[in-house]
């Protein structure tokens, strides 16, 4: 028995919850994992899973055992990661998950680049604002938008992007221009971006000299995906706050017009988050460091921009 590989199986097991999801996510017949589990029991001597039809339980030791196993395993990726020739490519199937409109206008756009960095890694890209089971479904890292919340996620910041008020023509001609943050709570309407996590209609922050503003946007249309949420802003639905990357295209088309432009939007935060239980390996080191380089140099186009507005 290769303990090793045995232990890698284990710990897929108990973190996929079954031998089925298991044996798909480590590319194995449901044969061969069923094999190293038991062929791992009968090393220690002691049962490790309790298997019903329908699903498995840890026992005890099983859990003492799943608990320093992965600390060994994190251990042991990481001193591969540390003994690995600085001339060796990073190499391998890299999942990641983030929403249409990073992977249209950020990502997807610039892959040729990657890819010429780093030919040997092959990207999955799951497109979707969503809840994402990070074990059961494989998933290296997500990029997501907004400070995490969820602390069973490791989170790393690769950048920020200025946020801006936009609203369409229409809107304008029908409702007319908002001339304070607050008439987005009382006279005009925003289009509701709905959080993944908690379910609720996120609020728009606004800042000018000492005065802050936190608002509770009236509504008429709340989404949750950041494409739908420009959509709608430019069908005339309402005010959305956007960083100007995504709303570019509609802006030079005449589709959308900046707002309350002489308030600031408070900046929007970019974070790369992956389970706890995962070691950040070298594939996915280079890609947030990749990414961390687009972002900035978004941020240093919209500095341009402000700049070009105000000459």
């Amino acid at each position: 028995m290769d303990q090793l590989s045995a232990m890698r199986v284990f710990v897929r097991v108990v973190e996929t919850g079954n031998f089925t999801r298991a044996a798909a996510t480590l590319n194995m017949p449901k044969t061969t994992v069923t094999n190293l589990v038991q062929s791992l029991e009968a090393h220690l001597r002691t049962t490790l899973l309790n298997r019903t039809t329908r699903r498995v339980m840890v026992t005890t030791d099983g859990a003492l055992y799943y608990e320093r196993a992965t600390q060994i395993l994190s251990e042991l990726d990481e001193l591969d990661g540390s003994m690995s020739n600085s001339q060796t490519q990073p190499s391998g199937r890299l999942r990641v998950e983030m929403a249409g409109a990073f992977a249209d206008l950020l990502v997807v756009p610039s892959l040729c680049d990657f890819y010429t960095r780093y030919p040997q890694i092959r990207l999955d890209i799951g497109v979707g604002d969503r809840l994402v089971d990070y074990i059961a479904e494989n998933v290296d890292c997500a990029l997501r938008a907004g400070t995490p919340t969820d602390q069973s996620l490791i989170a790393r910041k690769v950048g920020e992007l200025g946020m801006h008020a936009y609203a369409a023509p229409l809107y304008v001609r029908n409702v007319g221009v908002p001339e304070h943050p607050k008439d987005l709570e009382e006279d005009h309407f925003s289009v509701g971006y709905l959080n993944a996590q908690s379910g609720r209609v996120r609020t728009l922050e606004f800042r000018r000299g000492d005065e802050e503003l936190e608002i509770t946007p009236r509504y008429i249309v709340s989404v949750n995906d950041a494409r739908s949420y420009v959509n709608a802003a430019v069908s005339g639905m309402g005010i959305v706050q956007s960083p100007r990357f995504m709303v570019r295209e509609a802006v030079e088309k005449g589709d959308l017009v900046e707002v309350l432009s002489d308030w600031r939007c408070e900046s929007l935060p970019l974070y790369i988050v992956y389970p706890q239980t995962r070691h950040l390996s070298n594939k996915v080191r280079v890609f947030v460091d990749w990414l961390a380089k687009l972002v900035q140099n978004l941020k240093v186009e919209d500095n341009r921009e402000q700049i070009r507005k105000a000459s």
